[in-house]
């Protein structure tokens, strides 16, 4: 990569970088906490990771976190995995994300959309209230301090009062999107032993109604753990025997009671894909994660109390964690429950027109499908309210850069975000005050020591590397549920450089400070010795309108060979022909580098997913390397089992050769 500096495709206004909350935080910071006063965010963030201590003291006090306890020390032990936040604090999660009920007690604190589209407000004082009487039911119902509580629901408001219910009681929650079959749903849940479980009768999606009392009878049967069940008629059916009515739980007009617990203490259980066995059972704190969301959420979303924060996502990502995280804020919440795409391609934008959200955030694939569709934001809805576009779930390719710039508005904020579930927060993506250069994450996050490391262990800069973290983050897993000695937590992140986080992303750190993501570094591509992400591939070949998605793979092969193949799915009406592989490899060629252009390009019809909507590259590549099924993949995992038999039968075609 040059190290030229281009012109960016937006920089901020002055009124803009003045009026951001990092702006008054660093000049803050500056005169209470020896920050620089000087040198805009790169000073600020150089500062926040050399002197990690403060910073996050800092934070605590500049977001007037409430101890109920107070904390002896910022950061006791700082060693990955193993790192101890706050020694000896206490507080609360879910009274922090309820406190603007005291001062906006009649304002909308979630505005619930469905594929109607038409928003319905719950206030703050509705949600406080709501909470409190759900909390004091668990209570009664025997829920205490480290119990796991779940949710089998959609993005509506009871999900939300569920989980700030069970926060507030020191509980544990964890949950799976409705879409989800039992058989995934047990991987995860059966893993933590839940003792309540939150279920709807089914769901909506493409207009059309899900029937889902089968699968909670199934979940109820394989949940030996459950002391009650929990019954949302989403749908409108009675209640099934044994199970508890919603309404009566939420009827009573009390006051929240908020369990003081330690800054380490679990939070929820996120889960990851799980493509390979059971998921990871990821547990994060109450302390670790209500800090790290109030720094993302605050100071690099720049959300409020004006503010109204939509993001496009199911309960079973943990971008809704995410997303719920904005009540800290004291911003209202925009949650859909519904097809991202439904009655059209325009959905999310007509969505954030309704709620006049001011930060919309959504996929990458989303951006792309829209501008493949030639659909208008800019033309045909009216974002004036919108301030920042943000995307995550996978690269947002340059041309979904110029897409937003020209279709949504020029003077639009877009944050390109890349983390994990795995942190439940971003790593690196937007900050108000710099510019957006085209294809770029803005710059790694304010405590965020994020660096591109060589294989010996060595800081790159504009060149691809891996992803590492040198100093732990407060959201970093406490442990996984079931992996008594840390065996597991330490091989998914410490294995290669001894206490240093390895995510498994390549990366390019540039000169000037922002980030480029190229994709999954276990899934890499490496053709004479060059490594490439295949995130750069999947930009090039899916600017070509016949072709609706790829999957790319490298393949090492038994007689010390290299087989790169490209599989693609084609839009309604393409054919592989001659003149389409021709284009693909030419694209390809131009756009990269001829030592890009696959061995072959073969149709199929579709390309397989994770539950979460993540490409399946490394369980394809086991199965072309003649792994079975079974070993290659958790069936449970995938969006469409049935796909992968087509990568079986070309495995086993090759090996007869």
């Amino acid at each position: 990569m040059s190290a030229a500096q281009p012109a960016p495709l937006w920089n901020p206004s002055q009124e803009f970088i003045d009026s951001a909350q990092i702006t008054r935080f660093q000049a803050w910071a500056a005169e209470h906490h020896g920050a620089p006063a000087d040198g805009g965010y790169p000073a600020l963030h150089r500062w926040s990771v050399e002197h990690l201590d403060t910073f996050w003291g800092a934070v605590v006090e500049w977001f007037d976190v409430r101890f109920t306890t107070p904390y002896t020390q910022v950061l006791g032990e700082r060693a990955m995995p193993g790192a101890q936040w706050f020694t000896g604090g206490r507080l609360n999660y879910a009274e922090h994300a309820l406190r603007a009920a005291d001062s906006r007690g009649e304002e909308p604190a979630l505005l619930a959309v469905d594929e109607s589209q038409q928003p319905v407000p719950v206030s703050w004082s509705e949600l406080r209230r709501q909470v409190g009487s759900l909390s004091a039911e668990l209570r009664a119902l025997g829920v205490r301090p480290g119990d796991r509580v779940s949710g089998y629901l959609p993005n509506i408001p009871q999900a939300v009062i569920a989980f700030l219910a069970t926060a507030a009681v020191g509980a544990v929650w964890t949950s799976c999107a409705p879409d989800f079959g039992a058989r995934s749903v047990l991987d995860r849940f059966q893993q933590v032993e839940p003792v309540v479980l939150f279920a709807v009768d089914g769901y909506r999606y493409g207009g059309k109604e899900h029937d889902r009392r089968e699968t909670v009878a199934e979940l109820r049967a394989e949940l030996p753990t459950l002391r009650a069940v929990v019954h949302i008629p989403l749908l409108g059916t009675e209640a099934p025997e044994g199970t508890l009515d919603w309404a009566g739980l939420t009827a009573a007009d009390t006051e929240p009671a908020f369990e003081p617990v330690p800054f380490d203490h679990p939070l929820w259980v996120l889960y990851s894909s799980g493509t390979t066995g059971l998921p990871k059972a990821i547990v994060q704190s109450q302390g670790g994660i209500l800090i790290e969301h109030l720094k993302q959420l605050g100071l690099h979303c720049d959300l409020g109390p004006g503010d109204r924060f939509f993001w496009y996502t199911s309960t079973g990502w943990m971008m809704w964690n995410f997303l719920v995280s904005g009540l800290l804020a004291g911003t209202t919440l925009v949650l859909y429950d519904g097809s991202p795409g439904y009655p059209d391609t325009g959905a999310q934008w007509r969505i954030a027109e309704r709620t006049e959200a001011t930060l919309f955030g959504t996929s990458a694939a989303y951006v792309m499908a829209c501008r493949k569709a030639e659909v208008h934001p800019g033309r045909d809805f009216d974002l004036s309210r919108v301030r920042c576009v943000a995307t995550t779930g996978s690269p947002l390719p340059p041309d979904g850069f110029r897409w937003l710039h020209e279709e949504v508005r020029e003077d639009l904020w877009i944050a390109s975000v890349s983390g994990g579930t795995d942190v439940c927060s971003c790593f690196a993506g937007g900050v108000p005050t710099l510019p957006v250069h085209i294809g770029e994450l803005q710059a790694p996050g304010l405590g965020t020591d994020l660096q591109s490391w060589d294989p010996e262990g060595k800081p790159l800069t504009d060149e691809v590397g891996e992803l590492v973290v040198t100093n732990p983050m407060p959201s970093m897993p406490l442990h996984f549920w079931n992996d008594p000695d840390g065996s597991r937590y330490h091989d998914s992140y410490f294995d290669t450089y001894p206490g240093v986080w390895r995510h498994g992303d390549w990366i390019t750190v540039t000169s000037r400070g922002s980030v480029v993501i190229h994709g999954r570094s276990d899934s890499t591509l490496n053709r004479q010795g060059v490594r490439m992400g295949s995130a750069d591939i999947y930009e090039a070949v899916e600017r070509l309108p016949e072709i609706r998605e790829s999957l790319v793979l490298g393949i090492e092969q038994p007689d010390g060979g290299y087989w790169m193949p490209l599989f693609v799915h084609l839009a309604p009406g393409a054919r592989l022909d001659e003149a389409l592989l021709g284009r693909i490899k030419q694209v390809i060629r131009e756009q990269l580098s001829p030592r890009h252009v696959p061995d072959e390009v073969i149709e199929v019809a579709a390309v397989p997913h994770t539950l979460t909507g993540k490409r399946l590259e490394v369980p394809v590549k086991r199965l072309l390397q003649g792994t079975p099924l079974t070993k290659a993949v958790n069936p449970g995992s995938v969006d469409n089992v049935a796909l992968l038999a087509f990568y079986e039968d070309l495995a086993r075609e090759r090996a007869q050769g």
